[in-house]
Order: structure tokens, then C-alpha cells, then sequence
């Protein structure tokens, strides 16, 4: 295991030690457009410049260079400023790792509020089987993180002035953007933990707990002990996610942070720097992977070694809600009432009209209608955002069921920058419309692959798979009747429910120029044309900002009805009063 995650470590860093012979460009060329913009390319320069950098020997003499000083702590110096690398770095993790600890505060509160109501439900003996997650979470979890931080930056930093907008000078500085990292984080997290809470409840040692007089609060307390494993190895990945994938949030509010860094080194083609900041971020991540391995095994370790730990996906029936409809049918509507526009059609005269029976959603600053856009954005936005859902809970699905060999992997594709990863397909397969989309689903596998792993090990300790095990059936069996059965449809609500995430991430490589590109009217690409003009046209970015929550919505409302059917396992019967593990486990808490 050891040598497969130094092989991908390996593998990714000499990939990257690479990228401006990939990409085809003169790299000496770039550094000097990085260094300075107006001085002419001339042979004799780019000549000089070749012979400063070392570029003559070609990537892999550089690497070897590189990797060379590692050993004593040089990770070389930058190609553009001159400086050591390593003390940049190391500030720029340690700005990365207090705003990520301040977003992980906020995910908490956050994922605290949207389980209170289910914790407090499955407390008192209230909670329905088929009862679903609050849509508010959806909406939360699908606001776009540049769009919450622009949104904070201008009302609360500038209009309002409570709190600072730009910069990085102390506690205060950190509020804002650690608000717009971590209230979708924390959205996405409840999300996770609620929908395990009622299993835990339904547990026969809950219904023993319950039945001693075991106070509210502490089997509320036992429930969120028993759901954690399953949930620790996402919110691994949610720390790594923290750190290097907040570049739009760290360059709106100008944080000079780990993510950022990376990213301005990747476009100045600054190996050195994007060498070394790329590994930090995979470290942290494998120490992120392990530290949410050893505490999973601290929770329930015993458990899982015995093979005495019950199932939390019981058989349920699917939930009745007439949700899923509603916002399908306001989605569709928004579709029908927008496709007989032309998304392309110009009106100097109208520019940033607000909205009106012409233009029910206003226009944006060239004067086109924002309502015709939004609907034809949403065939492209959502096709492609449900293509790459389906490709990557199948392949999550898939390495999931082979935790050794995914783990590593996982760690390793969590660390890296969507951005990062653009640039890298970028270099493989040239720039075009399917970059984004290769992009994106080459790292959004990642959190399904880790959940997948999660459940599976749980499940293969549950007591009813101990039993068919003992009654002489075989692995494929067990696999196809019983682990399969318990797993897929959690995952797949799962999926759902980053389905808008999918079309965030398409949205945030927009917003950085690496998407979609003008006449476009793909959403992600209306946010960022349009968040410019937020605070005099708002209706131009709360539109697409609105249809994606509606879309956050609807697919958090039909996963509910996405539930394992009975048959697949043995139900729960709660255990007799006197019986020994209850009585343990409810001691333990």
C-alpha cells in the first residue's frame, strides 16, 4: 500500500515536471511573459533564459534536480521570482490550513443545524423510515462557492462593512471566505449524516437504549458515534478540498494560499513552485486519509473485527413526496418558456434591465435576455452534469469495491485543484469543449470511490451477512444478494446529490477562464460573465445562481426515493431487554 501511494505521488509529481513539453510551448517564452509582459521575445533573451533555468537538458535532467534537493529540504527556487520555494510554500500551506480549519468550523455548525432535526426525531422515538432531507440543504450545498464569496465580499465586506472583504492580515480576514467554503461543505456533509442517522436509530441497540430509559441526548450522542465511520472517509477528502480546491474563494478575497499558489505557478508554468505545492497538497492528503482511518477504527474498530456490527441500510420503503415533481416541473418550465428565445440576440438599449414581462429574468450587460440563456444553457449544463454523475458513480462504484488499489488513488486525485487537473488534460488531449468535462469527472469519482469503501467494510462485518456466510455462501454471492444491495443505493443518493456540485465545478472552471467560452450561454459561464455586475444587476447572477439551486433541490428530493427494497437482507428486530451487547454499547457511550 505504501509503495503504490509513492508510486502515484511519483507518477503525478514527474507528470507535472513535465506539463510545458506536454503543452508544446517554449517554456522560456512563458517565464518571460510571467517576469515581464513588455519585453520583446527575442532569440537571445528566450536564449538567456534557457541557460538561467537549466531548460537545454531537457524535463527529466530538471526533475532529477529537483528531486534531488528534496532530500535536504531545497525544493529549488522559482523561475520567476528568484526565491526559494520551500519557505513560499510552507506560508502559503500554513494560510491554507487556518482558513481550512475555520470552513471546517463552519461545515460542522452547519452539518449540526441540517441533523438536529433527525437527531432529535430518532431521540424520541419520532423518526419515519421514509422521511427525506430538507430541500434548504440542497439549495445550500448547491450555491456556487465564487458566487457566495462575491456575494459576501460586496454586502457584508464593502456595503455594510462588518467584516474585512480583501486580504489576509489576521482572524477577522478569515470569516468571510471560511462562510463561503464551508456553508456548501457543511450542506453536503449533513446531507451524508442524515441520511445514515435513521438506520443508526432503527438499530436494535437504540430500541434496547430506548426501552432502559436511556436519556434523549446521550442516544443521540451513541447514533452520531455509530453514523462518523462511515462519514470520516468524505470528510477527509472535504479537508484536502479545503485546502488546494478553494482557488476561486482565495482569489476573490485575495487570500495568498496554498490553492492559489499552485494555480498562479501552473499558469506562469512556475515548475519549481507547482512541483512542490502540488506535493504538499498530496501529503496532507495522505495524512488525512490516515488520520480518518485510524479514527474510524477507534469508533468501531471491535466491530468490525468480529463481524457484529448491524446494518444501517435496512430495507426501507421509498419515500412518497410530491417534491421531486414540483421542481422538475419548474425546471422544465423555466426550459419551455426560454428555448423560443434567442440566448444570442443583442440590445445595446436594454443593457441590465431589470426583469419585466419582456424579459422576465432582465438582461445581462450586452443586453441579451438572461431568461433565454439560462434555458438554453441548462441542455449543455445538464446533460453534461448527469453524463459525468453517471460515468463517475460507476467508476466510484467500481474502484470502490477495490479498496486497495482506489484508496492511494483517492488520496491522490482529493489533493489536486480541479484547476490543476484542467491544465493537466489541457496538456494531454489539447484544449476544447470536453476538457472541462474530462477534467471534472477525472476527479469527481473520488469522494463516491471513498464512501463505496467506507460502507463495504461495514457491511461485510454486518450479522446477517456473518450468518449467510456461515450457511456456505460464496463471495459472489454475498456480493451480488446482500453487499451490493446495501450499498448501491445510498451511493446513489449520494451522487445525486453532487450532481449539482458537478455542474459548480464546470461553472468554477468558467469562472477561471478554463471552461466554456463567450457566446456560450452555459450557467457557469453566465456567473462569471455576470458577477461583475452583481451589485448593480443582481438578477443577471441570482438567475443561473437560482435554476442551479432548484436543480440542488431536485436531485436531493428524488434521491429519497432511491432505497434498498426488502429482501435483500434479514430486518430488524429489536433485541430482549436483558441482552448483553445492548447493554455494553450503551454503557460505552
Amino acid at each position: 500500500m505504501l509503495l503504490w501511494r509513492a508510486g502515484i505521488a511519483a507518477a503525478l509529481v514527474c507528470a507535472i515536471g513535465v506539463l510545458p513539453w506536454l503543452t508544446h510551448t517554449d517554456p522560456a517564452l512563458t517565464v518571460l511573459k510571467a517576469r515581464s509582459a513588455d519585453r520583446d521575445p527575442t532569440p537571445e533573451v528566450l536564449a538567456d533564459i534557457r541557460a538561467q533555468l537549466g531548460l537545454d537538458h531537457g524535463p527529466f535532467h530538471l526533475l532529477g534536480d529537483w528531486l534531488g534537493g528534496l532530500w535536504r529540504g531545497d525544493a529549488g527556487r522559482s523561475w520567476i521570482s528568484g526565491s526559494e520555494v520551500t519557505p513560499a510554500v510552507l506560508q502559503a500551506l500554513g494560510v491554507s490550513l487556518l482558513l481550512m480549519a475555520v470552513a471546517l468550523a463552519v461545515a460542522a455548525a452547519t452539518a449540526a443545524l441540517i441533523c438536529a432535526r433527525t437527531l432529535w426525531l430518532g431521540a424520541h422515538r419520532r423518526l419515519d423510515a421514509r422521511r427525506t432531507g430538507g430541500s434548504g440543504s440542497a439549495v445550500l450545498a448547491a450555491l456556487p462557492e465564487f458566487l457566495t464569496a462575491s456575494v459576501l465580499a460586496t454586502v457584508v465586506g464593502v456595503q455594510l462593512g462588518w467584516l474585512p472583504a480583501l486580504g489576509w492580515y489576521g482572524p477577522q480576514w478569515t470569516i468571510l471566505p471560511a462562510l463561503a467554503l464551508g456553508l456548501p461543505a457543511g450542506a453536503v456533509l449533513g446531507r451524508l449524516l442524515d441520511d445514515l442517522l435513521p438506520g443508526a436509530f432503527a438499530e436494535p441497540w437504540a430500541l434496547a437504549a430506548t426501552a432502559r430509559g436511556l436519556p434523549g441526548p446521550a442516544l443521540a450522542r451513541q447514533a452520531l458515534r455509530r453514523c462518523l465511520p462511515g462519514l470520516l472517509p468524505n470528510t477527509g477528502l472535504f479537508v484536502v478540498g479545503l485546502t488546494g480546491g478553494s482557488v476561486t474563494v482565495e482569489q476573490i478575497f485575495d487570500i495568498p494560499g496554498l490553492g492559489r499558489t499552485t494555480l498562479q505557478a501552473a499558469l506562469a508554468q512556475d515548475l519549481p513552485v507547482l512541483q512542490a505545492g502540488t506535493l504538499a497538497l498530496v501529503l496532507l492528503a495522505a495524512a488525512a486519509a490516515g488520520l480518518a482511518h485510524l479514527l474510524a477504527r477507534l469508533l468501531i474498530g471491535p466491530a468490525l473485527r468480529d463481524g457484529a456490527l448491524p446494518s444501517l441500510h435496512r430495507p426501507t420503503p421509498p419515500a412518497r413526496t410530491v417534491l421531486p415533481f414540483l421542481y422538475a416541473g419548474l425546471l422544465l418550465t423555466v426550459i419551455a418558456l426560454a428555448l423560443p428565445r434567442d440566448p444570442l440576440a443583442l440590445d445595446t438599449t436594454e443593457r441590465l434591465a431589470a426583469p419585466s414581462p419582456s424579459h422576465p429574468f432582465g438582461t445581462d450587460a450586452l443586453g441579451r435576455d438572461v431568461l433565454a440563456r439560462v434555458g438554453h444553457g441548462a441542455l449543455d449544463t445538464l446533460l453534461l452534469a448527469l453524463a459525468i454523475t453517471a460515468a463517475t458513480l460507476l467508476t466510484g462504484l467500481a474502484l470502490g469495491l477495490l479498496p486497495r488499489l482506489s484508496g492511494p488513488l483517492v488520496d491522490t486525485v482529493t489533493a489536486l485543484p480541479p484547476v490543476l487537473v484542467a491544465l493537466l488534460v489541457t496538456a494531454v488531449v489539447g484544449s476544447g469543449t470536453a476538457t472541462p468535462a474530462l477534467a471534472v469527472a477525472a476527479v469527481a469519482w473520488a469522494p463516491l470511490a471513498a464512501h463505496t469503501s467506507a460502507l463495504l467494510r461495514q457491511e461485510r462485518a454486518a450479522l446477517h451477512l456473518t450468518a449467510t456466510r456461515a450457511l456456505g455462501a460464496g463471495p459472489w454471492y454475498l456480493l451480488r444478494h446482500e453487499l451490493l444491495p446495501a450499498v448501491i443505493p445510498p451511493v446513489t443518493r449520494h451522487a445525486l446529490l453532487r450532481l449539482p456540485g458537478i455542474a459548480l465545478a464546470l461553472a468554477s472552471l468558467a469562472f477561471l477562464g478554463l471552461g466554456a467560452q463567450p457566446p456560450s450561454p452555459e450557467w457557469g459561464l453566465l456567473l462569471a460573465e455576470n458577477q461583475p455586475y452583481a451589485e448593480r444587476a443582481p438578477w443577471a447572477v441570482l438567475a443561473p445562481a437560482a435554476v442551479l439551486a432548484l436543480l440542488g433541490a431536485l436531485a436531493v428530493t428524488a434521491a429519497g426515493g432511491v432505497r434498498r427494497r426488502r429482501g435483500s437482507a434479514d430486518p430488524v428486530v429489536p433485541l430482549p431487554e436483558n441482552q448483553t451487547p445492548a447493554r455494553e454499547l450503551v454503557k460505552s457511550g
